[in-house]
C-alpha cells in the first residue's frame, strides 16, 4: 500500500507524466510465497496442502502473472518496490491486527 502511495506522490510531482501504469514489483511470485509471507507476518508456521486444480476451471485459470512496470520506469520512476514479504508484513501488522477505529 505504501508503494502505491509513493507512486501517486511521484506522479503528482511530475504532472508531465500521464497514462495508465501497471504497478507491481515486476517479479513473479507464487501463491505459496504469499501464504508463507502471511504466516511469517503472524509469527505462525504455514501448513500448506496441495490439491489438484478442478478440471472445470483448468483452461480458464491464470497460472502466471507478473506486472510489466516498463512504462512506469520509462516515465522516470526509479524507486524500488517492496518485496511481497515486506508488503504483507506491513499490511498484517499495520491494518489487519489493529482494532477497526470505525466500529
Amino acid at each position: 500500500m505504501k508503494d502505491c502511495a509513493t507512486v501517486v506522490l511521484w506522479l503528482l510531482k511530475n504532472p508531465q507524466v500521464t497514462g495508465l501504469f501497471n504497478l507491481g514489483t515486476g517479479e513473479a511470485r507464487s501463491f505459496k510465497d504469499l501464504m508463507l509471507a502471511v504466516g511469517a507476518a503472524q509469527g505462525r508456521k504455514v501448513d500448506l496442502e496441495y490439491v489438484d486444480m478442478p478440471e472445470s476451471i483448468r483452461d480458464q485459470y491464470q497460472y502466471f502473472t507478473q506486472a510489466d512496470v516498463t512504462k512506469l520506469r520509462r516515465a522516470g520512476y526509479e524507486a524500488p518496490f517492496a518485496s511481497i514479504e515486506a508488503g504483507v508484513r506491513d499490511y498484517v501488522l499495520n491494518y489487519l491486527v489493529k482494532p477497526d477505529p470505525y466500529r
